[in-house]
């Protein structure tokens, strides 16, 4: 019988977009009342846990994954009484329950921003974001480029320019301030005080930046390999392993059954083991699976690489294959693509959607039947 402390060792948890599974409240869009719903059929389903994409207070700029308060429920869908009633009942099914942590950036109408907004430069409020003077009038600090594309930084009237690794609306906490660190623990303890069984950290690799803001030398074409470059300025950097010993910590101080999981997009295996030693987070999705192409010969590679870098700190392999961010496998498989992996260039043709669901089954299969934990987006035992 599996150990109840180790259940997030080879869990199956199913990624729950909240606006989008089951509206119950008839304003269409889906919230907490539609989740309870479907809790009996999840645990039919045979899920172990539910990861809840944000649903804190947000203006909504991008998905929830703007907050605007980490300790409320957004109105769209309910309020902290019906999300307590959801931990008490995924619980009362047998399940767990993981949300979503955004620590990287806070909402523009966070307190903290609207309170650095009405500072001086160089304020206690501006120093728990990422403010730097400009190189001329209309020059950012450095070339760094938003994920989602342009420059990652936005000009505010007293001429200063704030960082945002994603939207303008999205501005980059600064980890080195001591101030934000205190804030985020408290926010662990918040939720973990309110029965969740655990988090998934949101852009969990990217938390710290270069203390000089040095640049990255590229093109805006090449973003894309940004991350593969050694020693990025602004991925994976090595201070942040700092941050999630401490939160292993705050962790194990309330048993050793609540967990973290990492969204940590890096270039190898080797990398990924660093997040999950023992005194760090418990696993990290295995991202290189996802992006593997559909042949023999590179899954197995992907498999055996990770399987060896991660049983060398004794953490489970965390197994992937859609989520809100990526083109659900499904329409991937049915590609034929005619580039090499991890390569950018090539044709894609249009999505043999018969083609895709046999490969997306027999990956599927190929997933669950490995040693570790596995995670499903919502819809995929149903095809989509």
């Amino acid at each position: 019988m599996r150990d109840q402390d180790q259940w997030w060792r080879d869990a199956v948890v199913y990624e729950i977009y909240v606006r989008s599974l089951t509206d119950r409240s008839g304003d269409g869009i889906g919230d907490i009342d539609g989740i309870r719903f479907r809790l009996r059929y999840l645990r039919e389903l045979g899920v172990d846990a539910i990861w809840i994409t944000p649903w804190y207070r947000s203006p909504m700029a991008d998905g929830g994954y703007d907050v605007a308060d980490y300790r409320d429920i957004d109105p769209l869908f309910g309020t902290l009484d019906d999300a307590k009633a959801l931990i008490d009942e995924v619980h009362e099914h047998d399940m767990r329950i993981l949300v979503d942590l955004v620590p990287n950036h806070t909402s523009v109408q966070h307190p903290w921003f609207q309170e650095a907004l009405a500072s001086e430069p160089d304020s206690p409020a501006r120093l728990r974001y990422v403010f730097r003077p400009g190189r001329g009038p209309d020059k950012p600090p450095n070339d760094w480029r938003s994920v989602f594309g342009g420059p990652a930084w936005t000009r505010v009237p007293d001429g200063e320019w704030y960082l945002h690794l994603f939207a303008p609306e999205q501005p980059d906490l600064n980890w080195r301030n001591r101030e934000v660190c205190a804030e985020f623990e408290d926010i662990l303890r918040f939720w973990f005080d309110r029965g969740v069984d655990g988090f998934r950290i949101d852009v969990a690799h990217g938390l710290v930046k270069d203390i000089g803001l040095r640049d990255l030398g590229i093109g805006e074409a090449e973003l894309v390999a940004a991350p593969r470059i050694s020693d990025h300025p602004h991925w994976d950097r090595p201070e942040i392993h700092d941050i999630y010993r401490a939160w292993r910590r705050i962790a194990q101080s309330y048993g050793p059954d609540r967990i973290f999981v990492a969204e940590t997009w890096v270039d190898e295996p080797a990398r990924l083991a660093c997040y999950v030693r023992p005194d760090e987070l418990h696993t990290a999705f295995n991202f290189d699976f996802l992006r593997s192409s559909w042949q023999p010969d590179a899954l197995r590679s992907v498999i055996d690489a990770s399987l060896e870098a991660l049983g060398a700190v004794d953490a489970p392999t965390t197994w992937v294959l859609s989520s809100h961010d990526v083109t659900r496998h499904l329409t991937r498989f049915g590609r034929q693509h005619t580039a090499t992996p991890g390569s950018h260039s090539g044709q894609l043709e249009p999505a043999d959607l018969e083609l895709g669901t046999r490969r997306a089954r027999a990956a599927v299969l190929l997933m669950l039947a490995l040693p570790g934990s596995a995670y499903l987006y919502q819809g995929e035992e149903l095809g989509l």
